[in-house]
C-alpha cells in the first residue's frame, strides 16, 4: 500500500453513517457548541493515539500490530484479548452494515428483500478483499473518495449558504451564525456534552487501521507518518467542520430529528435530487466500512495465527497474499452477527454491540501502554530516542494523557444508564478472554510435559 491508500483506508475508517446519518441527532442531545467541543476533544485524543502507534508502526511495521504491540509490551493475555476485542468489533460491525446497505437499496427498489442486496453486497466485498491487498486498497480509496468529496462538496455550499450567497429555503436573509447561540451557549445543559463525548470517541474509531496495515504497506518509514501528520487536520475539517455548518443552518430543535441533516441542508438549498445522492453517498459510507472491516478482522486472525496464538491455518495466504480462510470465518462472523440482529437482538445482539462499542477505546489504551513501555524497553537496550524513524512528541506526555482520556471515556460510562450496559458487558468479557487464554497454555505446558519422554 502507499500514502494515499493509507490515508484512504484511514479516512474511510472514521468516515462512515455515524456522520451522515446520527450526526443531526447529536446536534439535537448536546446543543450546537456543545457538539462542537466534544468532536473537537475527541478529535485530539484521536491525534494522540495516532501519534504513539505511529512510533510503534514505524519502528515494527507489523501486520495486525495492536495484537502484536501488546503482547511484547504489555503481555501475552492482553495481547490476545486485545486482538479479540478489536476482531469482534469489526466483525459485529460486519452484520449491521450489511443490513444497512439493503436497505438503503430498498428506497430505490422498494418491496424486494432486502437479504438479496445485503447477500449482493457481501460478495462484493468478500471478493474486494480476496483478490489482493492493493486490489482492497485501491477499491478503499474510491470509496473513501467518494465519502470526501461529498463532505467538501457539503461544507463548501453550506459556507456560502451560511452567508447568504446560496438562499435557504426557510430564510429572508443570511442565517449567520445565529443558530449557534439564541438559545444559549449550552441549551440542554452540560451535561449534554458530557453524554456526548462518551459516543464521540466510537464515531472517530477507524483511525487506527493505519496500525493493522503497517505490515503491508510500502516505505512504512515515509508512508505512516505523513498519513498521521495529515490526520487530525482532515478530522477537524471534515467533522467539526461538517457540523459547523449543520449547526449554522438547523436550528439544534430539528436537526437531525427526521432525516439526515446532509439531506435537510441539501433539499433547503433547492439542489436537485439530494435524496438520491445522499442516498448513494451513504451507501457507499456502508459499503466502505464493511470494506476496511472484513480487513481488518482478516488481520487480526491472521496475527493471532502467525504468532501460535490460534491455529497457523488461519496464517495461510493464496498467491497473492491474502489470508483466505482468516478471511472466511471473519466473513461468517459477520454473518452470525447479522443473524443475531434479527434472532436475538434483545439478548446476543445486544451483548455484542455494547461490548464492541467500549472495545475500540481499550484498544487504544493498550497503543498508549505499549508505547510506554517500547519507549522505556529501547531506552533500558542501550538505544537512544534519535535512533528511532518517527518519535511521539512530547513523550510521555503523549501517551499519557491518551491512556488517561481514554480510561476516563470507560470509566464514566458508568453515569450514562443508556451506555451503562456496556461496561457490565465488557468486564466479564475481557476477564473470560484472559482466563481462555491463560487456561489453554497451561493445558498446552502440561500436554507437553506429558509427550516428554
Amino acid at each position: 500500500m502507499e500514502s494515499r491508500h493509507l490515508l484512504m483506508i484511514s479516512l474511510g475508517g472514521v468516515i462512515g453513517t455515524g456522520l451522515f446519518l446520527s450526526s443531526g441527532y447529536t446536534i439535537h442531545q448536546a446543543g450546537p457548541i456543545g457538539t462542537i467541543l466534544a468532536y473537537g476533544i475527541g478529535a485530539v485524543v484521536v491525534y494522540l493515539v495516532m501519534l504513539c502507534l505511529g512510533e510503534l508502526a514505524v519502528a515494527m511495521p507489523e501486520t495486525g500490530s495492536f495484537h502484536v504491540y501488546a503482547d511484547r509490551f504489555i503481555g501475552p493475555g492482553t495481547g490476545f484479548t486485545v486482538a479479540i476485542l478489536y476482531w469482534l468489533t469489526w466483525t459485529v460491525a460486519l452484520g449491521s452494515e450489511f443490513t444497512a446497505a439493503g436497505l438503503m437499496m430498498q428506497k430505490w427498489f422498494p418491496g424486494s428483500p432486502t437479504w438479496v442486496w445485503s447477500l449482493l453486497f457481501m460478495v462484493v466485498i468478500v471478493v474486494s478483499n480476496a483478490l489482493s491487498v492493493r486490489f482492497f486498497a485501491e477499491t478503499e480509496f474510491w470509496f473513501s473518495s467518494i465519502k470526501v468529496v461529498a463532505i467538501v462538496a457539503f461544507i463548501l455550499l453550506g459556507a456560502l449558504a451560511i452567508v447568504g450567497v446560496i438562499h435557504l429555503d426557510g430564510y429572508q436573509h443570511a442565517p449567520l451564525l445565529h443558530n449557534l447561540t439564541k438559545d444559549g451557549w449550552f441549551p440542554t445543559g452540560f451535561k449534554g456534552v458530557f453524554t456526548t463525548m462518551l459516543t464521540v470517541n466510537f464515531a472517530f474509531s477507524g483511525t487506527e487501521l493505519i496500525g493493522v496495515t503497517a505490515g503491508e504497506t510500502k516505505d512504512p518509514a515515509h508512508n505512516i507518518p505523513q498519513a498521521i501528520r495529515t490526520t487530525l487536520m482532515r478530522l477537524v475539517i471534515f467533522f467539526i467542520g461538517s457540523i459547523f455548518v449543520m449547526a449554522a443552518l438547523i436550528p439544534w430543535q430539528y436537526a437531525g430529528v427526521n432525516q439526515s441533516p446532509f439531506v435537510l441542508v441539501f433539499n433547503r438549498m433547492g439542489l436537485p435530487f439530494a435524496g438520491d445522492l445522499m442516498n448513494f453517498v451513504v451507501l457507499t459510507a456502508i459499503l466502505s466500512a464493511a470494506n476496511s472491516g472484513l480487513y481488518a478482522s482478516t488481520r487480526m486472525l491472521w496475527s493471532l495465527a502467525h504468532e501460535g496464538t490460534i491455529s497457523r491455518r488461519f496464517a495461510q495466504t493464496s498467491r497473492r497474499g491474502v489470508p483466505l480462510l482468516a478471511l472466511a470465518v471473519s466473513m461468517v462472523g459477520g454473518i452470525l452477527a447479522l443473524a443475531s440482529s434479527v434472532v436475538a437482538a434483545g439478548t446476543v445482539y445486544l451483548v455484542l454491540v455494547s461490548i464492541s462499542g467500549l472495545a475500540v477505546v481499550i484498544v487504544w489504551m493498550a497503543i498508549a501502554l505499549s508505547e510506554i513501555n517500547f519507549r522505556r524497553q529501547w531506552l533500558a537496550q542501550g538505544h537512544t530516542d534519535s535512533e528511532l524513524k518517527f518519535r511521539t512528541p512530547g513523550f510521555p506526555v503523549v501517551p499519557w494523557a491518551e491512556l488517561i482520556m481514554s480510561l476516563l471515556s470507560c470509566v464514566l460510562i458508568v453515569f450514562d444508564p443508556n451506555q451503562r450496559s456496556s461496561l457490565l458487558y465488557m468486564l466479564p468479557f475481557i476477564a473470560l478472554c484472559y482466563g481462555f487464554y491463560y487456561g489453554r497454555a497451561a493445558w498446552r505446558r502440561r500436554r507437553e510435559s506429558v509427550s516428554k519422554p
